[in-house]
């Protein structure tokens, strides 16, 4: 199916511009039609089809599009954005135009021409959003449909935005932790291979030469020269074996074993698992409640809290306490018993159901374990920095004291 860009007029003679989907021009005037517009010009738009009077050879690719994706705080923005215009009492219809208008990814206009399509022929904002699972998750589809029906819907999507927001202020945390370590690191390798590669060979030769040979060498220095030689040998096999484990490591997560070992390692293992468990509960309780706030019934609000949630083990808990819901039962219980949650997360939770202010709690603790995660975030940049510095020094000095041990002992054989 490809993507016309058309010019036209609306029922009341204003001009109009946006984007369709059709099989053909002619199919795509009939849409545009249906939708009370008048076309003046249409033609496919580039990377997606021909215009009329060209051949396939003389098609435009964009191919900056395809390197495109749709990221977190795109949809964020867009949020916030069709939160204002739908307060503002602003025809969904129109809000949504205004939207592909100000979009600049290709691919997520075209989404959002899809969204307002559908919801221009007669489909909820809701139905037309759930086409686009990689776009809007089953969380925001279902907010989305709780805001339509309650009529509330500018607060649930201010409530979306907000949460968005959060989510991907908390993934740019977690990134900016580990990527100065992760820099140093590179950094270190670099150097490290720069000397293995082009230094550590020339001055072999002049060890060669020495009398006794390489079995004169002391130890440290011959174990130097052998990772030197793996390195200029080998050199093509560690990109290979890097990509093997990679591969290999990715298709065992993806099974229900793999998945599961290791979501309970990252649980266990320290500092990280702290994190882990920490972002993991976080997460929870500001999706619990921001769905029910939004008016998504609980036992629907805990399964998708158990699909966001990020992990195995936890997810394992909240839908051992979507059951015990069905069975009339509290929702503290399964998560107390799993082991996995904070007695704090437990106690306020069985606090909320007792006194009816089970969103307000979880919004509590929420805010509590962000301020944790931040804390923990902080302590771990500081610490991570020095550690690969050390690291990384440590390797160079071994490396250096391997080739200067030798030149101590030809200093003294010379005076």
């Amino acid at each position: 199916m490809a993507v016309f860009e058309y010019k036209g007029l609306d029922a009341s003679g204003k001009a109009v511009a946006g984007i369709v989907d059709a099989d053909t021009a002619k199919v795509a005037r009939a849409r545009l039609r249906k939708q009370g517009l008048f076309p003046t010009e249409i033609h496919a738009q580039a990377g997606k089809g021909t215009r009329q009077g060209e051949s396939i050879l003389d098609m435009q690719i964009d191919v900056a599009s395809y390197f495109q994706f749709i990221s977190a705080r795109d949809v964020s923005i867009m949020t916030t954005q069709l939160s204002t215009l739908v307060g503002a009492h602003v025809p969904m219809a129109e809000a949504l135009s205004a939207l592909v208008d100000q979009t600049e990814k290709a691919k997520f206009k075209v989404v959002l021409s899809k969204v307002k399509e559908k919801v221009v022929e007669g489909g909820s904002l809701g139905d037309a959003m759930s086409d686009h699972p990689k776009v809007f998750d089953d969380l925001y589809v279902q907010m989305v449909r709780a805001g339509e029906k309650s009529g509330a819907l500018d607060q649930v999507l201010a409530r979306l935005a907000t949460y968005a927001d959060g989510q991907v202020k908390l993934q740019s945390q977690v990134l900016s932790a580990v990527a100065y370590p992760i820099l140093l690191g590179i950094m270190g390798i670099g150097i490290l291979s720069m000397l293995f590669l082009f230094v550590i060979p020339r001055i072999r030769n002049l060890f060669d030469s020495m009398p006794g040979g390489a079995e004169a060498l002391p130890l440290l220095t011959k174990v130097v020269f052998f990772f030197g030689d793996v390195l200029v040998g080998w050199w093509w096999a560690f990109p290979m074996l890097v990509g093997l484990v990679v591969v290999g490591f990715r298709r065992w997560v993806r099974t229900e074993t793999g998945r599961r070992r290791w979501d309970t390692w990252r649980l266990k293992f320290p500092v990280f698992g702290t994190m882990s468990r920490l972002v993991a509960v976080s997460r929870f309780c500001r999706t619990l409640s921001t769905l029910l706030i939004s008016g998504v019934p609980i036992i629907s609000a805990l399964r998708i809290v158990q699909d966001v949630v990020g992990n195995v083990v936890l997810a394992d808990a909240v839908g051992d306490a979507a059951h015990s819901i069905q069975e009339g039962q509290s929702i503290a219980v399964p998560l107390r018993n799993s082991g996995e949650f904070p007695p704090m997360v437990t106690h306020m939770v069985g606090i909320g159901e007792r006194t009816g202010e089970l969103e307000r709690m979880l919004r509590v603790v929420a805010d509590a374990y962000e301020d944790q995660v931040d804390a923990t975030i902080t302590a771990m940049t500081s610490l991570l920095a020095p550690v690969m510095i050390m690291i990384m020094g440590g390797a160079v000095f071994v490396v250096a004291l391997g080739l200067l041990m030798p030149m101590m002992n030809i200093s003294q054989m010379i005076k």
